[in-house]
């Protein structure tokens, strides 16, 4: 019975030694943490009083080797006229776009170089645009009033 204790034993032994061999190996992918990622706030104000804008569209486009990298995130900015994000990773560059009803569509790049980026955004209303179909006030085929005239020299009709 002592004999059969010990070769009982001795199975044990030699079964857990190859089970824990087994579990040594690993298959599959190796898991790759991933890079350290800067917390970026964008404030969003008008420009003209530095009061927020709510609800503008922020978006994030990363940029590599001076190209649009194809992708990009959106995000709203609250009543307090912030957006944040937490997933761009330090030492990545990304172009900055905002866009807000009743505002001029802001651009801008910017290098994340530190684990904290706070970037204030200031909108201004649009301005007046030029156009090649309208001619300039003052010039040949202009009134001063700014209605144009046809070639006989009197005002057109509308």
């Amino acid at each position: 019975m002592a004999r059969f204790r010990i070769q009982a034993a001795g199975i044990l032994l030699v079964g857990s030694v190859l089970v824990a061999g087994a579990q040594e190996e690993r298959h599959g992918r190796k898991y790759v943490a991933p890079p350290p990622a800067s917390h970026i706030s964008v404030t969003v104000v008008k420009a003209l009083n530095g009061k927020p804008v709510a609800n503008a569209a922020v978006i994030f486009h990363p940029i590599k080797q001076g190209k649009d990298d194809g992708g990009n995130m959106e995000i709203k900015t609250n009543r307090d006229g912030v957006a944040m994000l937490d997933v761009i990773p330090i030492g990545d560059t990304i172009r900055l776009q905002v866009v807000a009803d009743g505002f001029q569509t802001f651009g801008e790049d910017y290098a994340i170089d530190s684990s904290v980026k706070e970037i204030e955004v200031r909108m201004k209303k649009p301005t007046k645009q030029d156009s090649i179909y309208s001619t300039p006030l003052g010039s040949p085929g202009t009134t001063t009033d700014g209605n144009s005239k046809n070639a006989s020299g009197s005002p057109a009709s509308k």
